[in-house]
């Protein structure tokens, strides 16, 4: 809703210094040949193709024959040449840009830094002289030239940088895009010669690049949500969107305080959350000796982890779950971590219970009650790093049985997986799949389009150049004749490597296959090579955010664990005012679509979330991977104890949200995980038998094991998951915040209470039943 308020002088001003200021885009990558300057040129190009004077000046090509490729017809201004320890090097030539006065300057590298002598310092003030004066920049700039990442990067890798940007610069940049490319390629370029002189550097292995490529998605992560932060509150809406995690660690005074931040600084590690500590203490009430210790010793412990610590000060016991409620709500918390309780039922009766009444005033935010092991195990949180174990020795010098050997082979013969995801359609995802088969096509490789969708756009339409097309399939459906990729002629044709457009496709009844990447997974066991697409919403364990932001049930999924099969994931970063500009211009779907689009997917404020869910979910996968190729490479660190996931469900609306939790905690984790469902009744109906089968395949699909355990009596729910739990020897218990009537509580029992009373040896979260834009509680 617009404001009526009048601008103030200094907003005039502003307003006005704004239209005459020029537009600054950055390009940012995770290192040197990640094709930040490729993607600059061929931004000028299509400004070029549309009449914008463009002009280039300081532009470094490392005379790869692609970004050279894309130099041509641009107009340059040749830059002022200089040596420093023999190496050459280029400033801008600021005098003879302003004389030409072109609208947009193309140039690498924003943390340049200028020549002795130079009117300005370095790159970045010759860019905001330029911009004062009405001209456009886009520019380049690698993630470790970045204030604040410079450290981490030298951390992580060892490289030091002597010049770098502010990072308040990426946030007053109009556009700030990520290059993202994988560690393979970029060892590829520099093999091929493409990187200049960078090329002796120790930067260039695999560890070292895919650390740097995460630093870089986590970053931009971080500036999209920034953004969508900031358009949440011109919005008026309440809460944090789902995204970016924040952990919040209530604490005592007691002993037991340091445990509960250590656990939670644990989970904000491999949520890559950020972590706040609060402890309560009685208004007025003397702080005796034990209780001051204990202060101190978690306040210093909270200082060296890195998170903020709060004290809150309460009147009443009763009164300190809705502080708690607040102060997350207020803050933008997703996750509480807290101690179980030891009270009785009846002291919970007689005192009142914090769990309790927490679970009944929280809303959107998760509830984590850490497993009181001391009595049982006398286990550490963190547990000390383990040698390797003899076991593991042992395993070394194995020797490979006839059908391991098999497999190994089988493996070998598979084909090579490569998916491109983006945050929404209309990002590039299928332009650059045609590019890189075109590239490859010229290298001599057997590339065909196996499965192609424009959905009419030209440019796309232009980049099948050279490709050959295997015909698709027709078949008759109730009388009309539809199209699907025709595996089985692929599979004839015997290519190196097959294009497949749109993962998630769901294929006409009757097909061989039921979806499209059932017939991918086909073609990699023949041996042929693919490279595919697929939007963040698609895969199946985001499913319930991608609903709470868009207010869209996606319905065609794909499994994360394609994803996982895949040796390359790469995104295609495109921000949300280009997308809609795309939109508007027709070059995503039919212009008779347009408005309805912009009015409901396409809104500004789900393309920002949207995009911000893709940056950290591919973050994370290039953590993963980090972490199998060497033990210590996972920037997140790894999660060292063994852990058993056990989710409970009911029939209810939120089961299938508990299934994928539990299969994201447990793929973060690492971790075996089962779902059980206590069925009470011996016979149900057909609706509820199909909706059983349907929650099994959900959980089977992602890798769960699903069981159903009949009731023996009422009110023995809570029991019989707790013993299915202890069989399992699970470590942590996930279940939904309690939907029952009080009468029905009363008569079967509060399965969430009886559980975390009975169940205070094990981790037990109990997960957020969305609501959306819910208001925080007042006193």
């Amino acid at each position: 809703m617009g404001t009526f308020r009048r601008k103030t002088p200094e907003e005039l001003l502003l307003s006005l210094y704004e239209l005459h200021r020029g537009r600054l885009k950055i390009y940012i990558g995770p290192a040197s040949g990640s094709g930040k300057t490729y993607q600059m040129l061929r931004e000028g190009q299509m400004l070029r193709a549309q009449g914008i004077d463009v002009v280039t000046c300081a532009v470094s090509t490392h005379q790869s024959p692609e970004t050279l490729d894309q130099l041509r017809d641009l107009e340059r201004i040749p830059s002022i040449h200089w040596h420093k320890k023999g190496i050459e090097k280029k400033d801008l030539d600021m005098e003879a840009i302003l004389q030409r006065n072109p609208e947009v300057v193309l140039t690498d590298g924003a943390a340049h830094r200028n020549r002795e002598g130079a009117e300005r310092a370095g790159r970045l003030e010759d860019i905001q002289f330029l911009l004062s004066h009405g001209i456009s920049v886009i520019t380049t700039v690698n993630v470790y030239e970045v204030e604040g990442a410079a450290e981490l990067a030298r951390q992580w890798t060892g490289m030091k940088v002597e010049h770098f940007v502010p990072v308040n610069v990426l946030t007053l940049a109009d556009e700030l895009v990520l290059v993202d490319v994988t560690p393979e390629k970029i060892l590829q370029r520099l093999s091929e010669g493409h990187l200049g002189g960078e090329a002796s550097t120790h930067l260039f292995n695999k560890g070292s690049l895919g650390k740097l490529r995460e630093l870089a998605l986590r970053l931009v992560a971080e500036d999209v949500n920034h953004s969508l932060e900031k358009h949440r509150e011109e919005q008026g809406l309440q809460g944090g969107a789902g995204i970016a995690e924040k952990v919040l660690v209530s604490a005592q005074y007691y002993w037991n305080g340091s445990i509960h931040i250590r656990r939670g600084q644990q989970i904000a590690k491999r949520l890559n959350a950020e972590l706040e500590v609060v402890s309560f203490w009685k208004e007025g009430l003397a702080m005796p000796s034990n209780a001051a210790t204990f202060k101190r010793s978690l306040w210093k412990l909270t200082d060296k982890i890195g998170a903020s610590i709060k004290e809150i000060p309460f009147r009443s016991r009763r009164e300190i779950p809705l502080l708690l409620v607040q102060h997350a709500t207020k803050n933008k918390v997703t996750r509480i971590v807290m101690g179980h309780s030891k009270q009785t039922a009846w002291q919970d009766f007689w005192k009142g219970s914090i769990a309790s009444t927490l679970l009944k005033q929280i809303r959107n935010v998760d509830v984590f009650f850490v497993a009181d092991r001391a009595e049982v195990e006398g286990e550490r949180v963190l547990p000390t790093r383990q040698s390797r174990s003899g076991e593991q020795e042992a395993q070394a010098y194995h020797r490979l049985s006839n059908q391991e050997v098999m497999e190994k082979i089988e493996d070998f013969r598979r084909g090579t997986f490569k998916v491109y995801i983006g945050a929404a359609p209309g990002v590039g995802k299928t332009y650059k799949m045609l590019r890189e088969g075109n590239d490859l096509l010229k290298r001599g490789i057997d590339v065909v389009i196996g499965l192609l969708e424009t959905h009419g756009r030209k440019e796309t339409l232009a980049q099948v150049a050279d490709l050959d097309t295997v015909p698709r399939l027709q078949m008759d459906y109730r009388g009309t004749v539809l199209e699907e990729m025709d595996t089985e002629a692929i599979i004839r044709r015997n290519p190196e490597v097959v294009l497949v457009d749109e993962l998630a496709h769901t294929n006409v009844p009757g097909s061989k296959h039921r979806k499209r990447y059932m017939d991918v997974l086909e073609l990699l066991n023949a041996g042929i090579s693919v490279i595919s697409t697929v939007n963040v919403q698609h895969l199946e364990s985001l499913n319930d955010s991608i609903e709470q932001i868009t207010g869209v049930r996606v319905r065609e999924t794909v499994p994360d664990s394609i994803l996982q099969q895949a040796s390359e994931v790469e995104l295609i970063d495109v921000t949300p005012g280009a997308l809609q500009e795309r939109m508007k211009e027709g070059k995503i779907y039919d212009m008779a679509k347009v408005d309805q689009a912009l009015g409901n997917f396409f809104k500004i404020g789900n393309l920002i979330a949207l995009r911000e869910l893709a940056l950290r979910e591919i973050a994370d996968d290039v953590d993963e991977r980090l972490e199998a190729w060497e033990r210590d490479g996972s920037l997140r660190g790894p999660w060292r104890r063994k852990e058993a996931i056990y989710v409970c469900i009911t029939l209810g609306h939120q089961a299938e949200r508990l299934i994928r939790r539990g299969f994201r905690i447990a793929y973060r984790l690492k971790a075996c995980w089962y779902v059980t469902y206590v069925q009470e009744f011996k016979q149900g109906s057909d609706a509820q038998e199909e909706r059983i089968r349907k929650l099994k395949e959900l959980t089977e699909s992602l890798g769960g094991i699903f069981k159903i355990i009949p009731a023996t009596a009422p009110g023995r729910v809570a029991a019989l998951l707790l013993e299915r739990s202890q069989a399992l020897q699970s470590t942590q218990i996930i279940i939904g915040q309690s939907r029952r009537s009080w009468l029905r509580k009363w008569m079967r029992g509060d399965v969430t209470k009886q559980i975390l009373r009975s169940a205070r040896h094990v981790d037990v979260l109990v997960a957020a039943d969305y609501r959306p834009e819910t208001s925080p509680p007042v006193k």
